[in-house]
């Protein structure tokens, strides 16, 4: 369960969190027609609670707002106010930051001419996604039975609410069989994503991730990508196959929610000799010491409440 806050920001004001409702028919909820974001703030070590890469999520939102053809009715820099504004009020140092924008009750028809886009801004306090023991000793994950959104189905660079019905069933199968995530192949067999996380696999020290073709282009991974490269740390975006995947020495999810969490089996198959390996420890050392603020480096990722 959810964490009850003080106020939620909705429509360019503070309400209180109970207030925050919607009409039974909003379009959205029939038709999965919204889009939303996944962001961070953590408390850093000067005590300072910062967002991560603040900029960068709303860009993609407001991204997946113009592929899905949603006007938001707010500018990036009155959501960014918006963001801050509602951790204030909730003084919350640390958690999660959920907003959303979505098209308001109208004709029932899937394509209402005249609509409303509504927007809200939520946050709350949220731990580790897979689980503490996830992220310190990684997770067992199973190859799903259902495919990855084709490019030309779905618009995979959108983070679009009901893309999302696809990754709910892949990861309550996973679930169900006793799995703590599910990894979805593309239409043409290639690993590609997770529910709800993009992956990375090392191989022979190499840093490998599947490209921006059908998959989320996701901030964390962006930021990964980065970290590697000033570790020196050889980095390859390519397709690569499941057994591949099953035979690589290390792995491991990225995702706002779920941070760098290491994945230590899939299908049955133990990952490396001793999961986490030694690539995926350091670069989540480095990360979370970015997002705390203790690397002078990365500043300019964080934007501080």
């Amino acid at each position: 369960m959810i964490e009850q806050m003080k106020k939620i920001w909705m429509d360019g004001k503070l309400i209180d969190w109970d207030q925050a409702c919607v009409h039974v028919l909003t379009h959205t909820l029939h038709y999965g027609m919204g889009v939303f974001e996944g962001i961070r703030c953590y408390r850093c070590a000067s005590g300072r609670s910062a967002v991560f890469r603040l900029e960068d999520h709303l860009d993609r939102l407001l991204s997946s707002a113009h592929i899905a053809t949603i006007t938001i009715p707010f500018s990036k820099e009155e959501l960014e106010e918006a963001v801050l504004l509602t951790l204030k009020a909730n003084d919350l140092e640390e958690g999660y930051i959920r907003p959303i924008a979505f098209i308001a009750e109208s004709s029932m028809g899937v394509y209402p001419k005249d609509y409303k886009v509504r927007v809200a801004v939520a946050v709350w306090p949220w731990g580790a996604y897979l689980g503490e023991e996830g992220v310190r000793n990684g997770i067992r994950a199973k190859i799903s039975s259902f495919t990855r959104h084709h490019v030309n189905v779905s618009m995979t660079k959108a983070k679009i609410c009901g893309n999302y019905a696809n990754s709910f069933l892949a990861k309550k199968e996973a679930v169900d069989a006793g799995y703590d995530e599910a990894i979805l192949l593309d239409t043409e067999g290639y690993v590609c994503e997770a529910s709800g996380e993009n992956i990375f696999i090392v191989r022979k020290r190499v840093l490998k991730t599947p490209p921006l073709a059908s998959i989320l282009p996701g901030v964390t991974r962006d930021a990964v990508l980065h970290i590697a490269s000033d570790m020196d740390v050889r980095v390859v975006e390519e397709r690569f196959t499941r057994d591949e995947l099953y035979s690589a020495d290390e792995a491991f999810l990225t995702g706002t929610a779920a941070e760098i969490t290491p994945i230590r089996e899939v299908d049955g198959r133990k990952m490396g000799k001793n999961p986490p390996g030694e690539i995926t420890r350091s670069l989540r050392k480095r990360f979370f010491d970015i997002v705390r603020g203790k690397d002078e480096r990365y500043l300019s990722w964080l934007t501080f409440l």
